[in-house]
């Protein structure tokens, strides 16, 4: 009775979580991931560029993982993203509970790290780039879920469920698993000998190669800002410096009441989160660095974010005994102010995108028409910054349209700055696209003679003298005979 009770707790947060945050399963990184499920399941999808995406996919299980859920439920991929985004939230909402279980004696403290961690679970990781969660279905969030389950398997000595745990985070996400299985190791290491300094870097992502970049790296890096801790903003960098604090004095305050499993993790997170600074800081200065900059070290905040969230419910709610005053003082204002900022984040698409609707976007709308209406091999050219115009909400073509299209700005900028042998290929196409609003029939015919383009998709008004036989009120559908 008391396990269903937490599982009906747990699936009501999650409801919760998924209402705050909203569910965009074609936005922003889907992009780079559900192409490589789609090409999986049809192998005759993306003839063209697939390289900008299947270099990712190449390298996790989690295209296989996606496409076997499909064939073994029999049921379409909006629906098995869907299934496993609400899956995914559920399980860190369950890892988080377990964690500060250990972590924490009181009850109270366990509900309120789950409805903290459900509340905030799009809050941006500092400069990262990251949110602790997504709003779509990508391997960041599973493995998220597998390095709390993860972290607290080591604080229980469990260490067959630990290896199984960082095993399938790194089956899905190898960079994010690696600062997990450092942090775990970390973990067990200062568990054995309780040294006052020591660390563990970041282990380098499977398939990320160390040859130098050719030249065209240099204008993806101009591009990456994120990569390189000089470049952040100052607010960014109090959400490097402050969570280093926070885990201090949450060590002091737990030594002083002999919470061992809360000083152990509060004290390995500082040495942790320094030496990833001082190794960003290091891979930021010299230009020879410029590429090993991509291996990101400061991406172990995600994890470091989660744990902080664990931590402070846990101290907040033995400061605010009462659930409602938990509720009224933070969680309340804390979801109103995420939900609002996710609206503002997709302001033309609907908060929840189901996999039943129509898309009420009309870019997503435009997309989902030429996936039923132009050939397989079709190779579409974009504005390279489409997913940045106004009203786009980040909408990934090869994800929702399904066809290939020339290399944009965005989400292959992304790829090639991860895999620098791309970003050749990458920079001639941008290039050749640039200034997109500006291009006539014969800069599209250059395109099509160049790359084999036979379809664009320009916003309205559009360009007079091309076939355009789908329209709506943002963009146009057009062959370039």
């Amino acid at each position: 009775m008391l396990i269903l009770k937490r599982i009906a707790g747990l699936a009501s947060l999650t409801v919760l979580a998924f209402l705050i945050h909203g569910y965009h399963p074609y936005a922003e990184d889907a992009e780079i991931y559900l192409p490589g499920v789609l090409k999986i399941l049809n192998p005759t999808l993306f003839p063209l560029n697939a390289e900008f995406f299947s270099q990712h996919a190449g390298n996790t299980l989690y295209p296989n993982l996606i496409a076997a859920s499909v064939k073994l439920s029999h049921l379409s991929l909006p629906w098995v993203a869907f299934l496993w985004q609400i899956a995914s939230i559920f399980l860190l909402l369950a890892a988080t509970w377990r964690l500060a279980a250990v972590l924490f004696e009181e009850e109270e403290a366990r509900w309120a790290a789950a409805a903290l961690m459900a509340t905030l679970l799009t809050l941006p990781v500092a400069g990262t780039a990251l949110y602790i969660f997504d709003q779509y279905l990508n391997p960041r969030n599973l493995a998220a879920f597998a390095a709390l389950f993860a972290v607290e398997s080591v604080l229980r000595h469990k260490y067959g469920a630990l290896a199984l745990w960082l095993l399938f985070a790194a089956a899905v996400h190898p960079l994010m698993a690696s600062f997990a299985i450092a942090f775990c190791i970390w973990l067990m290491v200062l568990d054995r000998y309780p040294l006052p300094f020591l660390g563990f870097g970041a282990v380098l992502p499977f398939g990320v190669t160390l040859d130098p970049p050719p030249r065209a790296y240099h204008e993806v890096a101009l591009r990456q800002s994120y990569f390189y801790l000089l470049r952040w903003e100052w607010y960014e960098w109090i959400g490097l410096i402050a969570p280093i604090i926070l885990f201090w004095l949450a060590a002091r305050w737990a030594r002083r009441r002999e919470m061992r499993n809360l000083e152990l993790v509060s004290r390995a997170m500082v040495p942790f989160i320094l030496l990833a600074a001082v190794s960003a800081l290091v891979l930021s200065i010299p230009a020879r660095f410029e590429a090993l900059a991509r291996l990101e070290p400061l991406r172990c905040l995600a994890l470091t974010y989660m744990l902080l969230i664990v931590i402070g419910a846990g101290l907040l709610s033995r400061l605010l005994r009462n659930r409602l005053q938990l509720s009224l003082v933070l969680l309340v204002p804390l979801g109103i102010g995420m939900y609002f900022e996710q609206r503002a984040l997709f302001p033309a698409s609907a908060h929840i995108e189901w996999p039943w609707a129509r898309p009420r976007n009309p870019w997503a709308q435009a997309f989902e028409w030429i996936r039923a209406n132009t050939p397989v091999d079709a190779l579409f050219a974009l504005n390279p910054d489409h997913m940045n115009l106004p009203g786009e909400d980040e909408n990934g073509f090869r994800a929702r349209a399904e066809r290939s299209m020339l290399a944009d700005m965005v989400k292959d900028k992304g790829a090639a700055s991860m895999f620098p042998p791309l970003a050749t290929q990458w920079w001639e196409q941008v290039q050749d696209a640039k200034n997109f609003q500006h291009l006539q029939k014969a800069d599209f015919d250059r395109l099509r003679q160049k790359y084999g383009v036979s379809w664009v998709v320009v916003q309205q008004p559009g360009l007079a003298g091309i076939d355009c036989p789908y329209e709506n009120s943002a963009v146009r559908v057009c062959r370039i005979d």
